[in-house]
C-alpha cells in the first residue's frame, strides 16, 4: 500500500503552510504549544482570522460558506495548522450545531446562526451529558414541556465544555416521557445562554483548568420556533452529531503536532539530563507511537472519504485516538521529569522565575497530562464505543 500523498496534493500543502506563514499570532502560538485551555479571545481571533480567509469551516459544503475542497485536502489543511500551533477552533458551532443545522434547520434558522458561527461572532456550548446521562444519553432527563407557542425546561447538565464562553447552546431535551427516546422521545432545543432561568456554574478539573461547566435550567422558556427540525427527532441528532464528533475527535492533525515535539523533546532532553534518561526506552515507545499513529491517520482518511457511515468504525477510531493521546502526554511527562509539575502561571513565566529555566514545552505539561485523562471518557466512554463495537459487528 502507498502511504505516500500525491504531487498534487503536496502542491497543496506548500500553497497551505505558505499562506499560514506568520498568520498565528506568536502568543497564542505559546499559548497552544503549552497546552493551555484555549481562551475565548484566542478561539474568536483565530476564528475571524480563518474566516476572512475563507477557511472557518473548510469542511462545510460551498453553498454553506465551504471550502468546496475534498476530505483528503481538508485534512492537510487543519495539519498545517496544527504545525502553525494554531488552536483548535471552538468545535461546538463549526463541527457540530453548523452541520446540524445545515442537514435539519429550516431555511430560516440557517439564515439566523451559520453566518455568526463562520465569523466567529456567536459561540455555541453543547447540552447533553447529565448527572446521570453521560455516555447513556437515552436517559436524558432534562425536560421541555410544550406551552403554547413555547417550551419550558426544566433539569441540569453536566461537563458541559465552554458553556461559561458560549452565546447559545444547542441542548438534547426529552419532550415526550411516554416515548421511548429512541421512538421520538428526544428533540433538540437552541437558545440564548442569557436566557432567564439558566445558571451556569465552573467546574475546576484535576489540571486546576476550567474549560467544562454544569448548567441548571429553572423554568426557562424557549420559543417553539427554536425547535431543531420536528420534534421528537433528537436521537437521529445526537446520532449524526456524536458520529461527527468521534471522528474529528481523532485529533490526527494535531496528534502528529505533539509527536514532532515529543521527538524534538526526547533529543533536548536526552543531551541535556546526560545519562539520566533510558533513551533505548523512549526510541521504543516514539517508535511504537509513530506506528499507531500512521495507522489510524489512514483509518480516519479511509473512513472520512469512504463515508461508510458505520457507528462501529467511529468508535473504533475514537478509542485508539484517546489512548494515543494519553500515552503520547505520559512519555512527555516521563521524558521532562521533575520539572513537569503541574502548572506554572503567567507571573512565573514573565519572572524567568523556572527550576532550570526549561524550554516553553516544560510549563503546564503536567496538567495537560492529567487533563486528558479524560479523553477516555468524554465523546461516549470508550466502554460505551466497545459496547457499540459489540452490537453493531457481533450482534451482541
Amino acid at each position: 500500500m502507498d502511504l505516500s500523498f500525491s504531487p498534487a496534493d503536496e502542491a497543496f500543502r506548500h500553497e497551505i503552510r505558505e499562506a499560514l506563514r506568520g498568520l498565528v499570532p506568536p502568543d497564542m502560538a505559546r499559548r497552544t504549544r503549552q497546552g493551555f485551555h484555549p481562551t475565548k479571545a484566542d478561539l474568536k481571533l483565530w476564528n475571524r482570522i480563518l474566516n476572512d480567509h475563507g477557511w472557518a469551516a473548510a469542511h462545510w459544503p460551498r453553498e454553506h460558506g465551504g471550502s468546496g475542497w475534498t476530505p483528503l485536502q481538508v485534512h492537510i489543511f487543519e495539519e498545517e495548522c496544527a504545525a502553525a500551533d494554531a488552536p483548535f477552533p471552538s468545535y461546538f458551532g463549526l463541527r457540530l450545531v453548523g452541520p446540524l443545522l445545515y442537514t435539519f434547520g429550516s431555511e430560516a434558522q440557517q439564515c439566523r446562526y451559520i453566518p455568526d458561527i463562520l465569523t466567529g461572532d456567536t459561540f455555541w456550548c453543547q447540552g447533553f451529558s447529565e448527572p446521570s446521562s453521560g455516555s447513556d444519553l437515552a436517559s436524558v432527563r432534562t425536560t421541555a414541556v410544550r406551552d403554547g407557542d413555547t417550551y419550558v425546561v426544566n433539569g441540569q447538565k453536566l461537563w458541559t465544555t465552554e458553556a461559561h464562553y458560549a452565546d447559545r447552546m444547542f441542548c438534547l431535551v426529552r419532550t415526550d416521557p411516554d416515548l421511548p427516546p429512541q421512538k421520538g422521545g428526544l428533540s433538540m432545543l437552541m437558545f440564548p445562554m442569557t436566557t432567564p432561568g439558566i445558571t451556569v456554574r465552573p467546574v475546576i478539573t484535576i489540571d486546576g483548568g476550567h474549560s467544562v461547566n454544569e448548567i441548571f435550567f429553572e423554568n426557562v422558556r424557549v420559543p417553539a420556533e427554536e425547535l431543531l427540525g420536528a420534534e421528537g427527532q433528537g436521537w437521529d441528532h445526537a446520532k449524526f452529531l456524536l458520529a461527527n464528533e468521534r471522528i474529528t475527535n481523532a485529533h490526527v492533525p494535531r496528534a502528529k503536532r505533539d509527536l514532532a515535539l515529543l521527538k524534538e523533546m526526547a533529543a533536548r532532553e536526552a543531551a541535556e539530563q546526560g545519562g539520566g534518561l533510558d533513551l533505548d526506552e523512549v526510541d521504543r515507545r516514539i517508535a511504537q507511537l509513530q506506528i499507531d499513529l500512521d495507522g489510524l491517520e489512514w483509518s480516519v482518511l479511509r473512513e472520512v472519504i469512504g463515508g461508510s457511515g458505520n457507528p462501529a468504525i467511529a468508535s473504533g477510531l475514537k478509542i485508539i485516538a484517546s489512548e494515543l493521546q494519553q500515552r503520547m502526554t505520559e512519555l512527555a511527562v516521563d521524558i521532562v521529569g521533575v520539572r513537569g509539575r503541574i502548572a506554572y502561571d503567567e507571573a512565573d513565566l514573565d519572572r524567568n522565575d523556572l527550576p532550570g529555566n526549561p524550554p516553553d514545552y516544560v510549563p503546564g505539561l503536567a496538567a495537560r497530562q492529567l487533563f486528558l485523562r479524560a479523553t477516555t471518557i468524554y465523546a461516549g466512554s470508550n466502554e460505551i464505543q466497545r459496547g457499540i463495537i459489540a452490537k453493531q459487528q457481533f450482534g451482541l
